[in-house]
């Protein structure tokens, strides 16, 4: 068996990543995957992951792939919608409340929690810059969550992002308006809009 082909053809169709789960599915263990990495033949990014010695590793999309109970929010849905400026240093994602991420995970992003049930709210995929699709919170669930959390990211970052939605030709007042009643932040948004808008 041709390895390296096989891996190419399995990094090709997941976003350049290579899963062990998967090329377990092609007949590749995970001795082999050990074996090709001592070898230099493919990199490990993180446990179970890997990626070919010259493609870039699309950052957004290995940390989705590492769990199903997180979605990108606040400043790195911010920065996917295109409504940030700047890069996040630190990815943010939001998980449900009682649900633990890896600590993979957690060095790499800061973690929001939030109810189960507004867990699902506003969820929707979003390209990363690399163009692969990872799940994040749609515009509107966005800013609630800026609203939200407004004292942790800091009044500039959080009213920059309240302008540019405001400016912003896709917004969805109702569907805002809607969700902000359901994560209890009407009130605020209110305030704030009424100076924007």
């Amino acid at each position: 068996m041709d390895y390296i082909a096989e891996l190419t053809a399995i990094a090709k169709e997941h976003g350049g990543i290579i899963e062990t789960k998967i090329a377990a599915q092609y007949g590749i263990s995970k001795a082999m995957l050990y074996k090709l990495c001592k070898e230099d033949k493919i990199h490990r990014i993180v446990k179970g992951q890997y990626i070919l010695p010259d493609d870039m590793e699309d950052e957004l999309l290995s940390i989705s792939k590492r769990s199903t109970q997180i979605i990108f929010s606040h400043e790195t849905a911010l920065f996917l919608h295109g409504i940030s400026d700047r890069t996040p240093f630190e990815h943010t994602i939001t998980a449900p409340s009682g649900c633990i991420p890896s600590a993979a995970i957690k060095a790499e992003c800061k973690v929001y929690y939030i109810k189960p049930e507004l867990f699902d709210l506003g969820k929707t995929e979003l390209k990363t810059p690399a163009g692969n699709l990872v799940p994040c919170y749609d515009l509107e669930r966005t800013i609630c969550d800026v609203i939200r959390s407004r004292n942790k990211l800091g009044i500039e970052t959080f009213l920059a992002a309240l302008k540019l939605y405001a400016a912003n030709s896709k917004k969805d007042l109702n569907k805002l308006n809607s969700y902000a009643k359901k994560m209890r932040v009407a009130n605020v948004l209110r305030q704030y809009l009424e100076v924007l808008l």
